[in-house]
């Protein structure tokens, strides 16, 4: 058994729905809105690399990984995705990421209460001592987004990873701790419009 639930988690603007395969099809139409797979620096799946993408998320849950797709309540439609993963029970922390969504959802709601969700779940129901985020150095609007959350930059892995491409990425280090997540759950429930 996993630390944590592989559960539904709902809020005004968004559904987290657990992944499951049959979930391909509405990916692979949301990804293809932007086609943020031509960003050098974002780990987003293309059209084809989709079934693949959404088995290895699959797979990821015998480490206790969570994989949700990201669902637009106002149209019903998946415009995206999210993962708790690296979860560390014995520490109580879990990393948040995979995340990326359909042009048409950005810088709307749907990130901001995503991420409410899913840290609200760690912070009020698993009693998380810590929540990181990691991203490409040069992944800059990723970084902003981070940021406007309320999370703080740790550190920089430095040739941390070597990417598909060839590449070698600096991956930035952001987290939020237990000690202040009332400040962050204040801060995104004012960005949320619910003060």
């Amino acid at each position: 058994m996993t630390w944590l639930n592989n559960e539904v988690l709902e809020g005004e603007f968004v559904r987290l729905e657990p992944m499951v395969l049959s979930h391909v099809a509405d990916l692979q139409q949301a990804v293809a809105d932007g086609e943020s797979w031509k960003l050098w620096y974002a780990m987003v799946p293309t059209v084809e690399e989709m079934p693949a993408y959404v088995q290895e998320a699959l797979a990821s849950k015998a480490q206790g990984a969570v994989p949700y797709v990201v669902r637009c309540k106002m149209t019903g439609k998946v415009v995206g995705t999210s993962r708790y993963y690296m979860v560390d029970e014995a520490s109580r922390r879990a990393l948040i990421g995979y995340t990326w969504y359909a042009e048409s959802v950005r810088r709307t709601a749907i990130n901001t209460e995503a991420k409410f969700l899913l840290l609200s779940n760690l912070f009020e129901n698993y009693q998380a001592i810590a929540v990181e985020f990691r991203t490409h150095f040069f992944n800059h609007t990723s970084r902003k987004a981070i940021e406007r959350l309320g999370a703080k930059m740790d550190g920089i892995l430095r040739q941390h990873m070597i990417l598909k491409d060839g590449s070698v990425r600096d991956t930035v280090v952001y987290s939020i701790i237990a000690c202040e997540w009332l400040t962050v759950r204040r801060h995104l429930v004012s960005k949320l419009g619910r003060d």
